[in-house]
């Protein structure tokens, strides 16, 4: 029945939830080379390198699981100048990186008008620009596409109402799927995810989640083992989410074939070599850390993050080993190399 179920997801594109579930059950290692054959037909063998800036720390939210909760009085905040960012974008291109990901905690000193200035001036390169700033309404939304933002992420971390509204303290479930059927309706390549390992999550419901980006249509999906830090009330629980976490990827990957799918840098933090396993297994973009050195540290949404080398030319090494090269095109997901 394993192999049925692979042989329909590659014809077909399609599964239902109990097919997923049973995906997601097995221990079978077919999985992540079916994934893998996929992401090579449909993407090619190139890497998309996106160069990640974390521009600040700051968040209004208080989720659960994040270190960066409004709540931790433990973290060192900060907060990038718009000088500071683009030296950093600047050291991005001299790298030759096609993409930016500017990432922040929920910000609001960073204004609609703040962003437009910042996001004209980033185009002034040639580059493709990725957003990922949380929650805004739609008025924003628009404007920062207006202003040539190119791409958003933004994660629904569980489609479980119940364990959303429990790990999402004065947030809604419903303001969550606004945005992203927005972002959506304003042309943004719109990227979603999940958290796999949180306390309470069901098979069931990340059998939901990868149904539910189906469903949207997602351009992106970003999977990540929930790693619980010390400074939230998740503190003492488990973190051993490796191989769940690359089938929740796998399985997108079938039923999305045409997406882009980082290979995160929680799995690298859980496991030596994650990210060049995820990419085995159906990944086909990294993103190299470019936030200023004296910040890095403290954009600490998980303890121990790993932050992965930014060379070009020592990451075009590595993966040739596993006969992959660095994409030259700017990753949108019609890209093809």
């Amino acid at each position: 029945m394993f192999y049925k179920i692979l042989e329909a997801a590659k014809e077909h594109s399609s599964l239902s939830k109990k097919q997923i579930i049973e995906l997601l059950l097995s221990k079978d290692q077919s999985l992540f080379e079916t994934a893998n054959k996929i992401r090579e037909k449909t993407k090619g063998n190139g890497i998309h390198l996106r160069a990640l800036i974390e521009f600040t720390n700051f968040c209004r939210c208080n989720c659960y699981y994040c270190g960066l909760r409004y709540d931790n009085h433990k973290i060192k905040r900060y907060r990038l100048t718009e000088d500071q960012i683009l030296l950093s974008v600047d050291n991005a291109m001299k790298a030759d990186y096609k993409t930016i990901v500017l990432q922040g905690g929920e910000d609001m000193f960073w204004s609609k008008d703040k962003f437009c200035n910042l996001i004209k001036k980033i185009k002034e390169y040639d580059v493709a620009l990725t957003l990922s700033i949380g929650e805004r309404p739609k008025d924003e939304y628009k404007a920062f596409k207006d202003a040539g933002a190119d791409r958003f992420l933004l994660r629904i971390e569980t489609t479980d109402k119940t364990l959303y509204r429990k790990l999402h303290p004065n947030m809604s479930f419903e303001n969550r799927l606004r945005c992203l059927k927005d972002l959506k309706e304003l042309g943004f390549e719109t990227g979603t995810g999940c958290l796999v390992g949180l306390p309470n999550q069901t098979i069931s419901s990340l059998a939901d989640d990868i149904l539910f980006f189906k469903e949207l249509n997602a351009d992106m999906v970003g999977i990540g083992p929930f790693i619980p830090h010390p400074n939230t009330p998740l503190s003492n629980e488990q973190k051993d989410n490796f191989d769940l976490s690359l089938r929740v990827m796998a399985i997108t990957r079938l039923l999305l074939p045409d997406i882009n799918i980082p290979a995160t840098t929680a799995m690298e933090t859980l496991r030596e070599n994650g990210q060049i396993i995820a990419l085995q297994s159906g990944a086909n973009v990294i993103m190299p850390n470019f936030t200023t050195s004296e910040y890095k540290k403290e954009y600490e949404i998980y303890p121990n993050k790993k932050s992965s080398n930014n060379c070009i030319n020592d990451i075009s090494e590595q993966i040739k080993k596993i006969g992959r090269k660095i994409s030259t095109s700017k990753g949108f997901r019609s890209d093809y190399t």
